[in-house]
């Protein structure tokens, strides 16, 4: 397919959850729903058409032990790319991954810098450590060199205590998140435990990432206050494993840990249900291979999300939340053809016919 190549995608295109089209046309990498005039050189594709999908939570650069080479990196966002993820919130990497901007290929990445966290309480290599004095400079710089987003590290294991704790103190947290906000960007935070939420919210945080903590008497809080969460189910489905593993050092921190996974879908659906904005992140990176994308929905939907919902939280709605557009006239041409309609079984998403990205078939 040159540059010049018109691609017409017919079939079933899903603008909107509701909002079903017959086709559309890609010229010069741009979606239209006129029909090109003069057309020539025309290449179909046909079925049912959604938007690129997206992984809200992502690592793209970010191996087991840090930061990894380039093509190492590169072989990530392809995985994504081939479970049909073209737009990423990359929620903190130590690499630099500018360069796949210059890539038309790759998919599109939304940064929120490098991770921000207590000094030795996170995984080695990740974040800057840094202790609460210093919260509002580092977060002024991520804010600077992200994309609008800023990844705090909400809480982790404290040694001392024996289990999941706190990072911050509530004036640093209300302090860093204030200057971010000053600078245009919006601020999340991991958090696996229940006791760093209400600070973290009532300071006016965006979203927070994992939320497995969250119980019923918080929910209202963040229901107040507009703030999402993105669960990554795909990664609390290794809690037992990470449970056994600390068993006989922290036994406190295992039993806290299998709690959090054993009420897991419980957290979510009741977030859910009570009008908390859910989006898709798999936490692709570190540990976890890239392309759950499919895998992470079908959680969704088995914590009792609906499908259409858990679809919108990869699709329509995930791209609203972020501010990027989808199957819009004018709009760069990122989108996903499937052989069935996933409205009705998400399953489908596991298996793209044709991935389409800045108007070119890559696969």
């Amino acid at each position: 397919m040159n540059d010049r190549t018109v691609l017409h995608v017919k079939g079933r295109i899903l603008a909107g959850p509701e909002d079903v089209r017959d086709e559309l046309w890609v010229v010069d990498g741009r979606i239209s729903y006129d029909r090109p005039v003069a057309a020539r050189d025309i290449r179909t594709v046909s079925g049912w058409a959604l938007p690129g999908l997206v992984d809200a939570h992502c690592h793209v650069g970010l191996g087991a032990h840090g930061q990894v080479d380039q093509d190492v990196a590169e072989k990530q966002a392809l995985a994504d790319r081939e479970a049909g993820t073209l737009l990423i919130r990359d929620a903190g990497s130590p690499s630099d991954t500018r360069w796949v901007d210059d890539r038309e290929d790759l998919p599109k990445i939304i940064r929120a810098g490098r991770h921000i966290a207590r000094t030795r309480r996170y995984i080695r290599n990740y974040a800057w450590e840094i202790e609460p004095e210093d919260l509002v400079a580092y977060v002024a710089q991520e804010a600077r060199r992200g994309d609008g987003w800023v990844k705090l590290v909400g809480d982790w294991i404290d040694r001392e205590v024996g289990d999941l704790a706190p990072s911050w103190p509530r004036d640093a947290v209300e302090a860093a998140i204030a200057e971010a906000h000053r600078l245009g960007a919006r601020v999340t935070a991991h958090c696996f435990a229940e006791n760093s939420l209400k600070d973290l919210v009532e300071s006016g945080i965006d979203c927070v990432e994992h939320a497995t903590g969250l119980t019923e008497d918080l929910i209202p809080l963040f229901v107040s206050r507009g703030v999402a969460i993105v669960p990554t189910l795909v990664n609390i489905a290794t809690f037992p494993k990470l449970a056994d593993g600390g068993e006989s050092k922290f036994p406190r921190w295992s039993a806290h840990m299998r709690r959090l996974h054993e009420r897991r879908y419980d957290t979510v659906r009741n977030a859910y249900d009570a009008g908390i904005p859910v989006y898709v992140g798999t936490d692709a990176g570190g540990t976890l291979p890239h392309g759950m994308v499919a895998a992470e929905v079908a959680e969704l939907v088995t914590a009792g999300i609906p499908p259409l919902e858990a679809l919108s939280a990869t699709a329509w709605g995930a791209r609203k939340w972020l501010g990027r557009p989808g199957l819009d006239e004018g709009a760069a041409a990122d989108l996903v053809v499937y052989e069935q309609d996933p409205r009705t079984d998400v399953r489908v998403l596991a298996n793209p016919l044709q991935v389409v990205l800045n108007g070119r078939v890559v696969q």
